[in-house]
């Protein structure tokens, strides 16, 4: 007699074969595994994150594009004040903010497959408002709604990865995941490289994401619901993650992801192209040319962070990426104030990219690494949906801020802000984090945690 498991992701086996294994981990891992099957189980929702980054990139080259009187192709677009130019780029995030805030209360409700697709949905409808849109408010409006998409896509996409994928390769699947949204990065570069010097440009910038869009709602709509995320009861609520005993994990998780955000490096991203501009790179194509080489520098880090964080520890290559972000921050700082010309162009330019690697290696992967395995399983789902909420919320804010910032303080200014605010004062209380993780870990193992009997 032979069996299948529910999503198709083992090959037949066996009875005599299955009853070798004396658990359920080991007859997954010796099982032969059907990868046509487990690809597109992965590919499919990984797209939901790849169009959060592709955003990023985009956004990037669209400001440029929307901000000039040579390529806006609108009446409005060059003469857009600094706090419009942030709301421009921050309100997919506080539609993501809004959208993840959804899903901690109908997330479960709607199931995994459900959720992506109401993701792609929302994907589609943005994609229309942004490529057509004839003002301000309806472009804003786009990009909420595409955040929107960004929120239930983050939320669901790892727990139907995690729910279908085979147990000896579900590691790896959810760290490609991760290097797909940056992916999704180099692609919004290279695509605003192609259009920033064309009339009305960033149009066919956003306008660009329909494709993968449109895949990732008919790639759903084939695949099946996951094993226990089709429309599961929700777990323990927020008054439980609230009471005093998790305190301690649920304010390290909390304070990993604001100090994630507070370090300005994501929402630098948004902005790469017009501080390449500005930093001297004189064309938007070559501002935005730079910027495809920052995706790729960035994409590279992310694989090296895969290969090294488990060799390397946590605590080492956060630590480590903090004092390079603070070196960074303070050459670009320098740079900025002191520098002109090619010289400065290019000194800012290394600034950057070893401030991007520093936060590639360091609290890219290893905050969301750190809230996985900080939080009690008991309350694991609600208590990293809060944590998703909060990295989400502090972008909103950076990002919205960072215009009025750097139009207030210049370039240099913001730089030596970010050093001393984001990252400095946040440097004693991550080395306190990891060492609480570590101490949570070891009373998780021991079976000392009452919610874990």
């Amino acid at each position: 007699m032979t069996t299948y498991d529910r999503v198709g992701l083992l090959r037949a086996v066996s009875r005599e074969d299955s009853a070798l294994d004396t658990d359920s981990a080991e007859s997954t891992s010796s099982a032969e595994i059907d990868w046509t099957t487990t690809i597109k189980n992965f590919i499919f929702p990984a797209l939901g994150g790849s169009l959060f980054g592709y955003d990023i990139g985009a956004t990037s080259g669209a400001l440029l594009s929307l901000t000039s009187s040579k390529t806006s192709g609108t009446d409005w677009g060059s003469t857009l004040s600094s706090f419009e130019s942030g709301l421009v780029v921050s309100s997919s995030l506080f539609g993501a903010l809004a959208g993840s805030a959804a899903a901690l209360w109908v997330g479960d409700a709607l199931g995994r497959k459900r959720e992506l697709l109401l993701a792609a949905a929302c994907y589609g409808g943005a994609v229309a408002l942004l490529a057509l849109a004839p003002n301000l408010p309806v472009l804003i409006a786009g990009r909420v709604i595409f955040g929107l998409g960004i929120g239930f896509a983050m939320h669901a996409a790892p727990a139907y990865l995690a729910e279908t994928a085979p147990e000896s390769v579900r590691g790896l699947l959810i760290s490609l995941k991760e290097g797909l949204i940056v992916l999704g990065i180099l692609l919004g570069y290279l695509i605003s490289y192609l259009f920033v010097d064309q009339e009305a440009g960033w149009r066919y910038m956003y306008g660009a994401a329909a494709i993968p869009a449109l895949a990732l709602g008919l790639g759903m709509a084939a695949l099946p619901d996951s094993p226990s995320g089709d429309g599961i009861p929700s777990g323990p609520g927020l008054g439980r993650v609230l009471e005093k005993r998790y305190f301690k994990p649920l304010s390290v998780g909390l304070s990993l992801m604001l100090f994630q955000q507070i370090t300005g490096q994501p929402s630098v991203l948004y902005y790469a192209a017009k501080i390449f501009e500005d930093a001297g790179f004189g064309s938007a194509q070559q501002a935005t040319g730079v910027s495809v080489g920052l995706g790729v520098f960035k994409l590279v880090m992310t694989g090296a962070a895969v290969l090294y964080v488990d060799k390397l520890g946590r605590r080492p290559l956060l630590l480590g990426g903090i004092a390079a972000m603070i070196l960074a921050l303070g050459g670009l700082g320098v740079a900025s104030l002191q520098l002109e010309g090619t010289f400065g162009a290019w000194v800012s330019l290394a600034g950057l990219l070893l401030y991007v690697g520093a936060y590639q290696i360091s609290f890219g992967p290893i905050s969301w690494l750190m809230v996985g395995e900080v939080f009690p399983l008991a309350v694991r789902g609600p208590a990293a949906a809060l944590a998703t909420i909060t990295n989400f919320g502090s972008n909103f804010l950076v990002s919205l801020a960072l215009p009025s910032l750097q139009s207030n303080l210049g370039p240099g200014g913001t730089y030596l802000l970010f050093a001393a605010v984001g990252v400095g004062l946040s440097t004693e209380r991550l080395w306190r984090s990891c060492c609480v993780v570590m101490h949570l870990k070891k009373e998780q193992l021991n079976g000392e945690r009452s919610d874990h009997d």
